[in-house]
């Protein structure tokens, strides 16, 4: 049954009937499965730390309706609100990222979060899709000038950013960026001899984090060579897969749960993968792979350079996270603290997803060649 008549000429009637629906129905069947792994995962950690059993699973319900009330709002926004929300946002983490070097707490050697009415938050976390916005925006008005040369103001910024990353440090974070950066470089029409070079740079960075940073050699170490180090957490996540064979060990009779740390968090699919089975880890899989392509052919559509830029970019963050996240998991690439898409609990992981989705669909929306909605 349609929602709205097409002769609805209110801003949610306009919404509906230029929206994406199928990229919407799968941003809502991710955060479904989020909010039944978060049940499921939940209440051993919490009841390994001493607290109430669904401590985890109360925050994220009032998280993910929070998270689904900012993608429609946002989704609302014509692509000039979205560029300037992308502005006012990116200052705003900008300057909670700096918060967090003088008075953050430290987690695991790292300084991210900073405490707010109870909550813990990641400011970096909203530095993703803010910057991916402002810097197609910056990239895609050099364009229109008729200059394809590096943009040095988007340099500067990005060096910004990059900079602050690593004072935290968040290394993983720093690679999303830096290579949906690349990545807008290279449409923006950046020549492949300046590519090279900041390519050069990318490879020479990533020897330098090996070497100043113990945790990433140690990380890089043991995924190398099985015998260095401690695997506990991906060993035990590859036997809660081969556990769960194709169609899992029921919801609720997982064991995997008690005794991951980050079952809830960073391991959730392997949770997933032991009480759900094979059929449902691939379904989540589909999920994210249908919501890049679907983006991307959408994407082929489009004729504004600005919309253009920013959707792909935003698509490219949004499938590394789950890549790498999935990859983690799989012991397919060394591990890293990232959050799989509204899936993992997380607060500032969650709602800086949804202000990235927001963006995408209101981006994506059907728009007539001058900038009206159809």
């Amino acid at each position: 049954m349609r929602a709205f008549a097409r002769t609805d000429s209110s801003v949610f009637g306009r919404w509906w009937w230029t929206v994406d629906h199928w990229t919407l129905w799968a941003v809502a069947a991710l955060i479904g499965f989020g909010a039944v792994m978060t049940l499921a995962a939940s209440p051993a950690v919490a009841d390994h730390l001493g607290l109430n059993p669904f401590y985890f699973a109360h925050r994220q319900f009032i998280i993910l309706p929070a998270a689904a009330a900012v993608i429609v709002a946002i989704s609302l926004m014509p692509p000039e609100w979205v560029r300037r929300l992308a502005v006012v946002l990116l200052a705003v983490a900008l300057i909670g990222v700096v918060a967090t070097l003088f008075g953050g707490t430290q987690i695991k050697g790292a300084r991210r979060w900073i405490g707010a009415g109870g909550f813990s938050v990641q400011p970096s976390e909203f530095v993703k899709p803010c910057f991916i916005v402002v810097s197609a925006w910056l990239l895609s008005r050099r364009k229109m000038a008729g200059q394809s040369q590096l943009s040095v103001t988007s340099l500067g910024l990005f060096a910004v950013v990059i900079l602050l990353l690593v004072m935290q440090p968040d290394m993983g974070m720093v690679a999303v960026i830096s290579t949906v950066w690349l990545g807008q470089m290279f449409m923006a029409g950046l020549p492949l001899r300046f590519m090279a070079i900041l390519a050069a740079l990318a490879a020479a960075g990533m020897v330098a984090a090996y070497l100043l940073f113990p945790h990433v050699a140690s990380r890089v170490d043991r995924f190398l060579d099985p015998d260095v180090g401690d695997h506990y957490q991906v060993t035990t996540s590859l036997e809660a897969f081969e556990n769960g064979g194709l169609f899992g060990r029921g919801p609720g009779e997982g064991t995997v749960k008690q005794v991951l740390p980050d079952a809830h968090a960073d391991f959730v699919l392997a949770v997933a993968g032991e009480e759900m089975g094979l059929l449902a880890c691939l379904a989540i899989v589909a999920l994210y792979g249908f919501i890049v392509l679907r983006g991307f052919v959408r994407m082929l559509q489009e004729n504004d350079f600005f919309i253009l830029l920013a959707a792909s970019g935003l698509l490219a963050q949004f499938g590394l996270q789950a890549l790498i996240n999935m990859g983690s998991t799989l012991d397919l690439l060394p591990t890293k603290g990232m959050t799989l898409p509204f899936i993992s609990y997380g607060g500032s992981s969650v709602i800086a997803l949804a202000i990235g989705m927001g963006m995408l669909l209101s981006l994506s929306r059907r728009r007539t060649a001058v900038g009206g909605l159809r």
